[in-house]
């Protein structure tokens, strides 16, 4: 005779009742989920057998493929020749030149310049994404179609993670001094560091002579070493560098650049003059280019005006010409 149980604590029409089974069909049911979870183990586990040896991306066949596309990009006879090719000199007095940071703004101008002077060129860059990559895949099309080879090395962008400036700024220039200590015959170095290196300090404009003990931030506190260590912490005697200040020979306020941008623009700015924050910027830049003037013949051709006109239209067509080959 079947039992007949009141179903208590749950919502339902009153007088409703279930019948309980019997013992032995709740035991025959959960033999037959057992089963099912037994089966289906083992037939995920036969899956994944067949996943891990059959062919795939991971295979040796196309890992030699992959390695045989890395080292006919970066390596083997086609990639030697064009490093020939880039680094051979073209004119009477020209020299071969390593450049570093080749697909920036300064390195890729710097590139091209020296190309078209008749120098041997190869470019060297970490294509980081301290801003859009595609400007810098953009700026290295452009010089190696002007013949100068240049090639790209993976680094994540230093401001994830701060010892990256050191690893960068410091590191770096000790590696390339090392190797430099070895070659026959030693090359000439030209580093580009930054006026962050005058920090804090208050005297105007920035001499070559001024102090420079006071970074302000982390990153002036690496351009600073750098520039330490390529004097070999030499004292005394013959000086190991020489610097000299580029730039131009008088400061130019920011509300006077955000003018001129709106002109060329033809639209109006929305200005919120802030407090400067204490995050490492200085309150302002100012070099004295003397040094440079009477020793080097550098004298600034372009004013402020004529640079951001020549920048606005080249923003203009570089990005309108990603619009339309996104469409």
């Amino acid at each position: 005779m079947l039992h007949m149980k009141h179903i208590d604590n749950t919502p339902s029409t009153p007088g409703k009742f279930k019948m309980e089974k019997p013992p032995y069909n709740r035991l025959r049911l959960h033999s037959s989920l057992a089963k099912l979870t037994f089966w289906s183990f083992v037939f995920l586990g036969l899956i994944f057998v067949f996943f891990f040896r059959s062919p795939s991306s991971s295979s040796p066949v196309s890992s030699d493929l992959s390695r045989r596309s890395l080292r006919s990009s970066y390596g083997g006879p086609n990639f030697e020749k064009r490093v020939r090719a880039s680094a051979k000199i073209r004119s009477r007095n020209g020299i071969s030149v390593l450049v570093t940071g080749a697909a920036g703004f300064v390195g890729s101008h710097v590139s091209a310049a020296l190309k078209r002077r008749g120098d041997g060129v190869l470019g060297l860059d970490n294509f980081n994404n301290y801003y859009d990559p595609s400007l810098k895949r953009a700026r290295q099309a452009l010089l190696e179609r002007n013949g100068c080879t240049l090639w790209r090395a993976g680094v994540r962008y230093a401001m994830e993670n701060p010892s990256s400036y050191v690893h960068s700024n410091i590191a770096g220039l000790v590696n390339l001094l090392e190797a430099c200590k070895n070659a026959n015959p030693q090359p000439a170095i030209v580093w580009a560091s930054s006026s962050s290196v005058y920090g804090l300090n208050t005297k105007v404009p920035f001499s070559e002579r001024d102090r420079t003990d006071q970074p302000a931030s982390l990153y002036a506190a690496t351009k600073k070493a750098e520039k330490s260590t390529g004097s070999g912490g030499k004292k005394k005697g013959p000086a190991q560098l020489r610097v000299y200040n580029l730039g131009n020979t008088s400061p130019v306020p920011v509300s006077d650049l955000v003018s001129i941008l709106e002109k060329l623009l033809k639209v109006k700015a929305k200005r919120l003059v802030m407090k400067l924050p204490r995050n490492g910027d200085v309150q302002f830049t100012h070099a004295n280019i003397s040094s440079a003037q009477r020793e080097l013949g550098y004298k600034p051709t372009t004013d402020l005006k004529t640079g951001l006109k020549k920048f606005v239209e080249w923003y203009l067509g570089y990005y309108a010409e990603g619009k339309k080959s996104a469409q």
